[in-house]
């Protein structure tokens, strides 16, 4: 226990100087290979060269090393301590071989966590990665890896949480819905490339029970009322958040009794249900790839020609109706 090395690798059929021009792109406004939004974009303070700082997730390091079109190495910063970086080689007949190699260390219950849970996400990512190269540099990705049980457990447990703010300035609709209301939240997510900006895509939070009212610079308004309670909800995209609130007035005793009970259970409600609309519609949003390409996929299919090796419920007030189960998850 303590230092790993854990290699991918892969064969593309096209010439290295289009593979280097690929890596070029990572952290770019228009990065093609970057497995987003199923995965955490990678940002930097500034564009991709040597200095650049930022990482992916929770996954921080700094750029070391930069030979355009063919090597990039990223040196952990605290608390991680080792390095990762990507590279392309030319092999005979026009084919390239792209490289991801990761030197970390991991320690006592780290190590642990690394075999039980990192090291299985990670393999998974980098092999997205290389998808995203082969799909972009030679048009077609006959066989896109799979996310195992335990990656799509994994990712479940680990996906983002909402974070509760103050119901935005920009969210003007609901603002100005209620006179006096007797309650009010608002939760937020980071929106990844890929991800809608169009808050119609997004009422699936609220399973699509309840009416739309007004639809204004990027905020949609709903009514949300039950038993007597008068509430507003609203969804907004602003910027590079989604942004989930709520209003909500007791006019009448029924109403109060109502929302004594029901208050209590609504934020933990309202950001699981974020949470949920903001994985589902990233498990189902074209890859990298396929948006550089302009044109989605069909059917994914399994791992193949790929070297790896290591050591090592109701709504948010109540009363809705259940929603339609989704897909089959397949990446």
């Amino acid at each position: 226990m303590g230092w790993i090395h854990n290699v991918h690798e892969r064969e593309i059929p096209v010439p290295a100087a289009v593979v280097g021009a690929l890596l070029d792109r990572l952290s770019a406004a228009d990065d093609p290979i970057f497995p987003v939004p199923v995965w955490d974009a990678m940002r930097f303070d500034r564009p991709l060269g040597v200095g650049a700082t930022g990482g992916h997730g929770p996954v921080t390091y700094r750029v070391t090393e930069y030979e355009p079109g063919r090597r990039i190495r990223f040196d952990g910063t605290p608390p991680w301590v080792g390095h990762h970086e990507v590279s392309v080689a030319p092999l005979d007949d026009g084919r390239c071989r792209v490289r991801h190699v990761l030197e970390m260390e991991f320690r006592g219950s780290r190590y642990l966590a690394w075999a039980a849970g990192i090291r299985p996400v990670h393999d998974t990512m980098i092999e997205e990665l290389f998808d995203n190269i082969e799909r972009v540099a030679t048009g077609s990705l006959a066989h896109p890896v799979r996310h195992s049980a335990r990656v799509r457990l994994l990712r479940r447990v680990m996906w983002a949480r909402p974070e509760t703010v103050a119901i935005p300035e920009r969210a003007r609709l609901i603002r100005s819905a209620l006179d006096s209301p007797a309650y009010e939240d608002a939760y937020r997510m980071p929106l990844q490339p890929g991800l809608p900006r169009d808050p119609a895509q997004w009422t699936g939070i609220l399973r699509d029970a309840f009416p739309v009212i007004a639809h204004e610079d990027g905020e949609l308004l709903l009514r949300v009322e039950t038993n007597g309670v008068k509430a507003r909800a609203s969804i907004l995209i602003d910027g590079d958040h989604i942004t989930l609130s709520t209003v909500a007035a007791t006019p009448s005793p029924r109403a109060r009794l109502y929302w004594a009970v029901v208050g209590r259970v609504h934020p933990f409600m309202a950001r699981t249900m974020l949470r949920r609309t903001h994985r589902d519609l990233s498990r189902a949003a074209p890859s990298a790839g396929e948006r550089a390409l302009g044109s989605p996929s069909g059917v994914r299919g399994g791992p193949c020609g790929r070297s790896s090796s290591g050591a090592g419920g109701p709504s948010p007030v109540g009363g809705a109706t259940p929603a339609p189960a989704p897909a089959p998850e397949s990446t």
